[in-house]
């Protein structure tokens, strides 16, 4: 009986990853996820009961597991899931030949109906226009991705520096700035702290913002 018992378990187990496969989600299924999260009628009824600061911790906690506690597959979704464009324009110096980049995306109408719901009041001093700071998110965990990944040399610094520099060689739309130099040091914070405390959210450190800059 014992060993009857021993080998149905087994075949048990081989029909179970047979017909169930443990499939691991991948980076485009979780841009598409969140972004049809936050394109979705429930996030919007959060908008309206919560800050976009706490949004974000929502967005964060939801890329998380979906990721199944894959931090750095949660972040670099993130990144992607909150950037407000899907195409960036550039200039090459000297010859001035325009050239556009397409970045990874979900398609419209899905994409607009996502950058209507993003966070966009983020901060104190959060322009009081409709896209605000929407940008700001991709910022911040694409710097958090970096530093989470590579804790040996100063990643997420040289590269706020390189994209800044990038742009205004490159005359790309929507240059970089100070704002956006100082919300990239905060995601490294968060990278770096993630790596030993799993149990920080964002916000704690999104709100450091209105410390730095008054």
């Amino acid at each position: 009986m014992a060993n009857i018992s021993r080998k149905t378990a087994i075949l048990l187990f081989i029909l179970s990853v047979s017909l169930f496969p443990q499939v691991k989600p991948t980076f485009r299924n979780g841009v598409a996820y969140l972004s049809r999260f936050i394109a979705s009628d429930y996030f919007l009824k959060l908008k309206g009961t919560a800050d976009d600061v706490a949004l974000t911790d929502t967005l964060y906690l939801r890329s998380v597991k979906f990721y199944r506690n894959d931090y750095s597959e949660a972040l670099l979704a993130l990144t992607f899931a909150c950037l407000p464009y899907n195409e960036m324009h550039i200039r090459i110096p000297l010859i001035g030949t325009p050239v556009t980049v397409h970045l990874p995306s979900v398609a419209n109408p899905l994409f607009a109906a996502k950058n209507k719901n993003l966070p966009s009041k983020l901060f104190y001093d959060s322009p009081g226009n409709s896209f605000g700071d929407k940008d700001k998110l991709s910022h911040f965990f694409g710097n958090a991705f970096i530093e989470y990944n590579f804790p040996l040399f100063n990643l997420s610094n040289f590269m706020g520096i390189f994209v800044e520099k990038f742009e205004e060689t490159f005359y790309v739309e929507g240059a970089m700035d100070k704002r956006d130099l100082y919300v990239n040091r905060l995601g490294a914070k968060f990278g770096k702290t993630l790596r030993d405390s799993v149990n920080l959210l964002p916000s704690r450190f999104l709100k450091k913002y209105a410390y730095g800059k008054k």
